[in-house]
């Protein structure tokens, strides 16, 4: 498990909680203790990391520890960013009469479903596919477990969308040269018979559309190369966080058999907040029984993963003593 950390990006997700993002900030002080460059950075629009660290945090790193920065990823100031940046590329193209229905739309984009997500997918693959990043180990202390995997999902369902307006674009452009062509008195451009297919296109092709091609083609490679680099194993690991409850045992099972199935590295569960032995009194003698049943039932489901445990502390985690303390007990479980 001592490996874990030293991959250069760790996933640590779950069911709500379960304690995925105080897992995440003892992890990055454990890593930071042994000598790494470390930043944990929240994707949760629901940011509790500040809290954990008992610090304010914001959408830039902040140094905490030595080796240790923390940020809060803000989902609506993404939004408002690459909605900026649509807005600034329309308007390159548009007509001025149309601005106003453009930034019309624009603003109803802003409560559109999927616009959240798709301007934190692209901050999230620039964070993925940064190599000047000076960071050992990036840590995303990530949303529930059904947002993430739609999260996950999107390079896909993005790269797609994109490939069809670039086929869109193609085509467009194609039918506008045969209706020129066919327009009395337009000039042919002949094609030298040395002059290759691409060569031509690339020639004759209208700057604004060349321009939107190249845009589509650039945010099509940083989604794929965020997803490639996401299936990594070497490099990239998913670790989910849950606790000996029958909830987040399902929840778990399942998410874990999805990101399987889409290629993606699960490294780990880790069971957390396991009553500890000294732990007494017959409530708790109770509870206990019925804990082996759902310890004995996670060994069974993820035994192809390592599984360590934490044991319930007696104490919130929040400020950066007891995220030393929780640290130790990652150290303790084969971290």
């Amino acid at each position: 498990m001592k490996e874990l950390l030293d991959r250069r990006r760790l996933w640590v997700g779950g069911k709500g909680g379960v304690g995925k993002t105080s897992m995440s900030a003892a992890l990055g002080v454990l890593a930071a203790r042994r000598g790494k460059r470390v930043l944990v950075a929240s994707t949760d629009p629901a940011h509790s990391l500040g809290d954990v660290f008992a610090s304010e945090l914001g959408d830039t790193p902040r140094r905490l520890l030595s080796g240790l920065d923390a940020m809060e990823i803000d989902p609506d100031r993404e939004v408002e960013a690459h909605l900026a940046r649509v807005t600034a590329q329309m308007r390159r193209y548009a007509a001025p009469a149309m601005m106003d229905e453009l930034e019309r739309q624009m603003r109803l984009s802003r409560q559109s479903p999927g616009t959240q997500e798709a301007a934190l997918l692209e901050r999230l693959s620039r964070l993925m596919t940064d190599d000047s990043l000076p960071y050992d180990l990036v840590l995303f202390d990530t949303a529930p477990t059904g947002h993430t995997l739609r999260l996950l999902s999107l390079p896909e369902a993005m790269a797609a969308w994109t490939d069809g307006l670039l086929a869109h674009s193609r085509k467009s452009e194609h039918l506008g040269k045969v209706l020129a062509h066919l327009t009395p008195g337009s000039r042919r451009d002949v094609t030298s018979p040395f002059e290759s297919e691409d060569e031509a296109a690339s020639r004759d092709q209208d700057p604004r559309t060349r321009d939107i091609a190249e845009t589509l083609l650039a945010r099509r490679r940083l989604f794929h190369q965020a997803r490639r680099r996401i299936q990594d194993a070497s490099h990239n690991g998913f670790l989910f966080v849950l606790t000996p409850e029958r909830l987040p045992i399902l929840e778990t099972a399942r998410a874990v058999a999805s990101l399987e199935e889409a290629g993606i590295p699960v490294a780990a569960t880790l069971v957390n907040r396991v009553l500890p032995v000294e732990a007494d009194g017959g409530f708790l003698a109770a509870r206990r029984v019925q804990e082996e049943t759902y310890l004995a039932r996670i060994d069974a489901t993820f035994a192809h993963l390592p599984r360590p445990r934490v044991p319930w502390l007696a104490t919130d985690v929040q400020g950066v003593p007891a995220l030393e303390t929780l640290a130790d007990c990652l150290e303790n479980a084969g971290f």
